[in-house]
């Protein structure tokens, strides 16, 4: 592995206080994460300690309301975070993005008993959340699933089904569940604040995967879980909004993240075709590798434009989901070709688990997969400019 210290991003921020906030979070992602990731990830290891800590530092409620924990920063901010965290380690930038996504529903729909009673503990509290729409036979038609909530007298529900694909699966302390209380289709799904602890909740032996080992994705069993009326989250039948508004939000979460692993395999490449000599001279002399090196930065760039072009609009109030799905969609595709070629530039070198330009390879393909395919991405995205699919 490369020596070289990463170099810092240049970002426009709004504010002094988001200044200091990256600073902040760059010498945690320094000091704490990223020496420890590549020994960790090939172990498996989940770092729950790292998220202790970044929840004692405010960093896993920051763009909700001060009032219950969180840190009142826009969406423009918190990306830029996560980007940092990402790009030491994806398991770490992920799982904020997970958390954040499974808070929203509480923080966004809740009422405000319901917002006083939990949110304080899930945003500044150690608390570690994870989102339940994905099953093993309803993934991309998510409006399709089977987990049912049924009433059992006037306040309380049980919950029976399986949700699957579930970061955080079997180790969450809080669960956003989306179960079918009505009808099929959209309309009969309604969402639910699940405790981790909940008599009845279990969760699978965590997936095996080819990259991201040290983050947990298991199936999670609900067998006769009961929650009380008061968990509830919106009204009956308006979960399946809930959750697409979610996860828009969510999608720009996994931009953000995709960026910062390429920002991290783009500094890797550079250090080592400068370090290395071939011919007499280091091989980021010849041309080829460095017009390799100008399409990376020049697509990582651009994705951090993207993205953050759709977390101002977002931050203004404004519609944003196109600008999501786009932002999603370019920047894990960037992803992917970057770290492909960061894997290139350092030969065979780039094969071998001494440097982690091949971790970077692994864990970028399951970013073109999470939180809607890219091929879902593109759907959203022509509904947009073209008008809905004529049926």
């Amino acid at each position: 592995m490369s020596d070289r210290d990463p170099q810092p991003v240049e970002r426009q921020l709004p504010t002094e206080e988001a200044r200091d906030l990256l600073a902040l979070v760059r010498d945690i992602a320094q000091r704490e994460i990223a020496p420890k990731a590549a020994e960790e990830e090939d172990a498996g290891r989940f770092p729950r300690e790292v998220f202790t800590l970044l929840s004692d530092s405010g960093l896993l409620g920051l763009p909700y309301d001060s009032e219950y924990g969180g840190g009142d920063q826009p969406y423009e901010v918190y990306l830029q975070v996560l980007e940092e965290l990402a790009a030491a380690r994806l398991t770490v930038g992920l799982g904020v993005s997970v958390h954040t996504l499974a808070s929203y529903a509480l923080a966004t729909y809740g009422t405000k008993q319901q917002q006083v009673e939990h949110l304080p503990a899930m945003l500044g509290g150690g608390l570690l959340g994870a989102y339940c729409l994905s099953e093993p036979s309803s993934g991309s038609d998510a409006a399709s699933l089977r987990t049912k909530a049924v009433r059992d007298g006037e306040g309380s529900w049980v919950i029976d089904g399986t949700k699957a694909w579930i970061t955080h699966g079997g180790i969450a302390d809080f669960y956003t569940v989306m179960a079918r209380t009505g009808e099929d289709g959209p309309r009969g799904i309604t969402a639910f604040l699940v405790p981790g602890d909940a008599p009845g909740l279990s969760g699978a032996l965590p997936e095996k995967k080819m990259g991201m080992k040290g983050s947990p994705t298991a199936q999670v069993h609900f067998d006769g879980v009961r929650v009380g009326d008061d968990r509830r989250i919106g009204e009956e039948g308006q979960g399946f909004f809930i959750a697409l508004s979610a996860l828009d939000s969510g999608r720009l979460g996994i931009a953000a993240c995709a960026i910062g692993l390429a920002q991290a395999a783009l500094e890797e490449a550079v250090a080592y075709a400068t370090q290395r000599r071939q011919f007499g001279r280091p091989v980021a002399d010849f041309q080829g590798l460095r017009f390799m090196i100008a399409d990376m930065a020049t697509q990582i760039e651009a994705g951090r434009a993207l993205y953050l072009a759709a977390a101002r609009l977002r931050d203004a109030g404004k519609p944003f989901s196109k600008q999501a799905a786009m932002a999603k969609l370019h920047c894990t595709d960037a992803a992917m070709k970057v770290t492909t070629d960061a894997v290139q530039i350092l030969g065979g070198y780039g094969y071998t688990a001494d440097f982690p330009a091949e971790r970077y390879m692994r864990e970028a393909k399951v970013l073109q997969i999470v939180e809607g395919t890219n091929q879902i991405q593109r759907m959203v995205i022509a509904r947009h400019v073209a008008g809905p699919e004529a049926r």
